[in-house]
């Protein structure tokens, strides 16, 4: 009987798998992180008197959520003294993401940086409130406050996401063309091309977390970003020769990116915001060894709301 039970319970957790993790990694903005967090909420709900839950899926969201606030604030100092920018660690998704517009939004670079711009009891409250759309009545269970005071944090964390994100962007088929001329153009040391595809103030930013040689601060202008991608197929990178360096279209974190490889390894990603003309606004470039896991192991998720 204990057997049956302990099935059932592993399958009603599994049924909810998919969305723990795409809670906790819109909160979390790592994938390594997100995927302990769902491990840990899978322990919490195995040792739990289940007997008594009546919804499982708040409940499970609740367990995830505390957890992932909890190592947000953990890991917070981190943060704080990371060397050069720190960007959220890219992941590969499917084209179920893709094609939800407002789900491919809410995990794009350009939404977990401003994301990350917000404490982690506002991070935490917009990505249930406004990407998952649990009421605040959930939402106050989850990260332990009273309801009052999670409307309060969520419209704060609301003003500060609309006044901070992209207001407008080319749309799919567009952003994926643009991306593909500028893997043609970089590779191809098509300076002009890439002039042509770059807003004037673009800005450059990259993540090497101080374990990789990357710039430290961002890199703004179309002439030095154009000029700073050109010379991809000229230059040595972490010890791979031009020749023996990949670049492959692939779609990160809901939209078209591209990943940089060579020598058996993944060396990089970069994903790109957009005007609504198609124009590239800002190039966000993960080189940290740390951060390309998902990346590497090549398995697409659905982070489907």
């Amino acid at each position: 009987m204990s057997r049956a039970y302990s099935e059932q319970d592993q399958q009603v957790f599994d049924e909810h798998r998919r969305l723990l993790f795409s809670v906790a990694y819109r909160v979390l903005g790592s994938v390594a992180d997100a995927e302990d967090a769902v491990q840990e909420a899978w322990i919490r709900w195995s040792a739990d008197d289940r007997s008594q839950v009546a919804d499982p899926k708040a409940y499970l969201a609740r367990i995830v959520s505390n957890l992932a606030l909890q190592r947000l604030r953990s890991t917070q100092y981190q943060r704080e003294t990371y060397v050069g920018p720190w960007l959220p660690e890219p992941i590969l998704t499917s084209g179920d993401t893709a094609d939800d517009v407002a789900g491919a939004d809410s995990v794009s670079t350009a939404m977990l940086v401003v994301l990350e711009t917000l404490s982690p009891l506002e991070r935490a409250v917009f990505v249930l409130k406004e990407v998952f759309g649990f009421s605040h009545a959930e939402i106050a269970e989850a990260v332990e406050r009273s309801e009052a005071a999670v409307r309060q944090v969520a419209h704060r964390a609301k003003e500060h996401v609309q006044a901070r994100r992209p207001r407008f962007t080319a749309d799919r088929t567009r952003q994926r063309d643009v991306t593909r001329r500028f893997l043609a153009a970089a590779t191809g040391g098509d300076i002009n091309t890439l002039m042509e595809l770059l807003s004037p103030d673009v800005t450059l930013w990259t993540d090497g977390g101080g374990k990789v040689r990357q710039a430290l601060r961002p890199v703004v202008g179309a002439q030095t970003v154009a000029s700073w991608f050109a010379a991809i197929g000229t230059v040595t990178y972490q010890g791979i020769e031009p020749g023996d360096m990949r670049a492959e279209l692939a779609e990160i974190n809901g939209g078209p990116g591209v990943v940089f490889s060579g020598l058996g390894r993944v060396v990089a990603t970069v994903t790109f915001d957009f005007d609504a003309d198609g124009h590239i606004t800002a190039v966000h470039n993960v080189a940290n060894p740390d951060k390309l896991g998902a990346i590497a192991a090549g398995t697409a998720r659905d982070l489907t709301p």
